[in-house]
């Protein structure tokens, strides 16, 4: 059984083929998942999946990458569809300096907002950070919240100060990459009890199937992947990490 905490079954490649790709994940045993909104419109289209499957979960919020003409009425719908009862995080929320399409003042008043809206919901939250790990923790530092590192490229010494937040660190395609050596060393150095997987598709296809579109499937690469590192069975790391979703998304 296996969690795959951050697709985009709501993204344009995959949106119209969802039931294929969704029952194509239960046929490799996972059977957990959550869509990830960006923006409103695929926060919207997180919620539509959510409402159809049981056992898929929805996330809503505005990306560092999708903020720049971001307006306070935006996030008012943001707020409210994440009272949602199928609405398990903010989120994708965060800060990007690897791109400068968007002002850093920008990103960061945005990320702010949203986490006032997540505290006004006790919602945990999930985290796009890149190249901003410094101001991602001391935003995150006086939050008071709970969540998930998404799709974590940083250190493990910067993983590990997460962790101290109260935050999961989630791994996905690049921890199969060859060459990819520091989410390798996150996977071998953060301890089980502290790491979830992801797709984060429909990019970043892990090995053997680079070069494909990604799909919530793929994230069955990743555990194994994990359980090689670490010197572990599989189905430990299945059962852990989906663990540690339940306990990240409040679902036990």
């Amino acid at each position: 059984m296996y969690f795959n905490t951050h697709t985009h079954l709501n993204s344009e490649e995959l949106f119209d083929q969802r039931d294929h790709y969704i029952q194509n994940a239960l046929e490799k045993g996972v059977n957990h998942m959550t869509v990830v909104g960006y923006d409103v419109a695929s926060s919207q289209r997180a919620l539509e999946i959510a409402h159809e499957y049981d056992f898929v979960y929805a996330t809503v919020g505005i990306s560092p990458n999708d903020c720049l003409n971001t307006t306070d009425e935006d996030l008012t719908l943001i707020a409210k569809m994440a009272e949602d009862d199928k609405v398990v995080a903010l989120g994708e929320i965060g800060l990007d300096y690897y791109y400068d399409d968007v002002p850093k003042e920008k990103q960061m008043g945005v990320f702010k907002k949203q986490i006032k809206i997540a505290q006004d919901l006790n919602l945990p939250i999930t985290i796009h950070c890149r190249d901003a790990y410094e101001d991602t923790y001391n935003v995150l530092e006086k939050a008071n919240l709970k969540g998930i590192m998404h799709c974590y490229s940083g250190s493990d010494q910067m993983a590990l100060r997460f962790i101290k937040l109260g935050y999961y660190i989630s791994l996905a395609g690049p921890v199969t990459f060859k060459n990819a050596k520091m989410p390798k060393r996150v996977a071998t150095n953060v301890p089980l009890d502290s790491l979830l997987i992801e797709t984060d598709d429909p990019y970043m296809a892990p090995v053997p199937l680079r070069g494909t579109t990604n799909e919530p499937a793929n994230c069955i690469y990743i555990a194994k992947t994990i359980a090689e590192l670490k010197g572990l069975d599989e189905e430990e790391v299945a059962k852990v990490t989906t663990d540690n979703a339940y306990k990240v998304f409040r679902l036990l």
